[in-house]
Formats: C-alpha cells, structure tokens, sequence
C-alpha cells in the first residue's frame, strides 16, 4: 500500500520535451515509474528516446516514450492517471488547467515561482474536480519501489512504513535518508508556497487510512497556520504516532524567509508556536531534522520490539 501513488499508476509528463522535463522523466524511469506519455501541443505523434531503467531488459535498446498534443489525448490513449508538470511558471496554469479539465486523478506541479493569482484560480477550479493537486512549487512524492512522480531522489531510501508529509523539499530529502534503515510508505512534498493543492491534513488523513503506514513524519514551516490547523486534526482523528518538525527557530520576525508563504507577524506563524501547538495535540518535536528523525527511530524500535 502507499498513499496518491502506487505501482499501477499511470504517470504522463506534461513538457517532458523540454530539458527539465526531460531530465527528470529519465530520472522517473530510472526508479521504475511507469511512464506512458508526455504532452507539449504541436509535437503529439512524436516521441522521446530515454534509456531504459537499471535492471531492466537492456535488449530492447531504448524506450520510445509518446509525445501527444494534449493531457485529454493522452489519458484516451495510454489511460494515464496521474500527470507530472514540468513547464515554465507563466504557462503552469494553464497546464494546470488543462488536467483538470481532462478529469486526470493527480497533478503533481512541480514548477516554482508560479503566480499566486494563478494558483489561487487553479486551486479554486480543482476543488470541484476530481483531481487531486500536489504543489506547486514541490519535489512531488514517492512511494519507494513502486513510483516515484517529480524530482525526489529514488536512491536514498528504502520501501518501509513511515508516511513523511513536508512542506520542504530539501528536509524531505534528509528526513528519507537519516530513516533509510527503516523506509517508507510515501513520501509527499506538498510545497511551501501560500496557497497548495494538497495540504498536511490530506496526507495526515492519508496515512491514518492506510494500512501499512505504522507512523508519520511531519515536516512544516514558519509562516501561516498550517501547522497549528494539522495539530487540531491530529489530536482530533489520528492514532498513530507523529513526529514533527518546524523550519524556521531562528528566522527573524517580519522578514520572509524562503518560500513565500514562509513569514513571521508577532506571535503568529513562529516556529514556538507550531511546535507548542503540535505537543500539545501529543506530537514529539524535535528541534532538527536529526533529533526528529531520532524520534522517529525510537517510535520504529518500540513498534518493532
């Protein structure tokens, strides 16, 4: 089991012929992502050349991955489900839109720097779809062994049954690696920006649902209350153990730091704040990626005594 993402998803790049997209769908590949198609209008009926993943069946040279005009042609043709979008900040919502529009399951938008009007729309219009957005401005997620959808490094972990919900790619990427011994079910980087598809609670609820997630890792941020509204759900509908962490202990007040959303007023939005929110609905805090990751390890052993 793993949550948004498994083995029979069906993953389409949407600008997989530029060189980021590129890059990164041979990098999908390489951790055995199933990708069936890429969409750039004008170039349908062409395809792109990748090399095929480490252990694969080397015989068959490359793998011609197609090319289609639009994300309806693709999911009619390959019956994709989830689309990954690697396309420049002023044309990301209109991509956006169009994978709603199609009715694809999962939007994972990883591009950065897109206009908070802009996502504030495609936001509001996936709301009433049947589309779930991830980002923008994310690494994607993982669920290790299965797929892997976005720029998350496949190579620094292990399936296992942590769930690990971040608002950061870059703690994403040590968090997965300081608990490689123990592996994960999923790992989900929502996005730092103001306003994201997918919040903490989605994934929190995710994971409570799941089966093979034993525990759950949150990473969060300065900036807002997502933290304190998650800490609300947790003590309200989650019986497994969390743990947590806040970026941000050192941020000066008033400056934004980072991601856009990532800014301190007075009292609200600090890193006190959030981690005396999540204690208080029974989260272990720690006050570093590394002293996280050591309670999580101490919650795997006990589970596992």
């Amino acid at each position: 089991m793993a949550i948004f993402l498994n083995s029979e998803s069906k993953v389409i790049v949407q600008g997989m012929t530029g060189s980021e997209g590129r890059k990164h769908t041979q990098r999908m590949l390489n951790s055995g992502t199933n990708i069936v198609g890429g969409v750039t209008p004008g170039k349908g009926g062409q395809s792109v050349e990748f090399e095929p993943a480490e252990g694969a069946d080397s015989q068959a040279g490359t793998v011609a991955v197609p090319v289609f005009n639009s994300v309806g042609e693709a999911i009619e043709a390959t019956g994709a489900d989830v689309t990954v979008i690697f396309v420049p900040a002023k044309f990301t919502k209109a991509a956006v839109v169009e994978a709603i529009d199609a009715k694809i399951g999962l939007a994972v938008v990883i591009t950065e720097g897109v206009p908070v009007k802009d996502t504030a729309e495609f936001f509001a219009l996936s709301q009433n779809s049947s589309t779930r957005l991830i980002g923008p401005n994310c690494p994607g997620l993982i669920s290790p062994g299965q797929s892997n959808a976005g720029i998350i490094p496949a190579d620094i972990t292990k399936a296992g049954r942590i769930g690990l919900v971040s608002k950061s790619g870059t703690l994403t990427y040590q968090m997965m690696y300081e608990l490689r011994d123990f592996g994960f079910s999923s790992a989900v980087g929502i996005g730092g920006d103001p306003i994201i598809g997918t919040t903490h609670i989605d994934a929190l609820q995710a994971f409570q649902d799941d089966p093979d997630t034993d525990a759950i890792v949150m990473i969060g941020e300065i900036g807002g209350d997502a933290e304190e509204r998650a800490a609300e759900y947790i003590a309200a509908n989650v019986t497994k153990p969390v743990v947590g962490y806040v970026a941000g202990f050192t941020a000066p007040e008033g400056k934004t730091m980072g991601h856009a959303g990532a800014i301190v007023s007075g009292s609200s939005g600090t890193a006190s704040a959030k981690k005396e929110a999540l204690e208080a609905a029974g989260v272990k805090v720690g006050k570093t990626p590394s002293e996280t990751a050591d309670l999580m390890r101490e919650i795997m052993q006990d589970l596992n005594a």
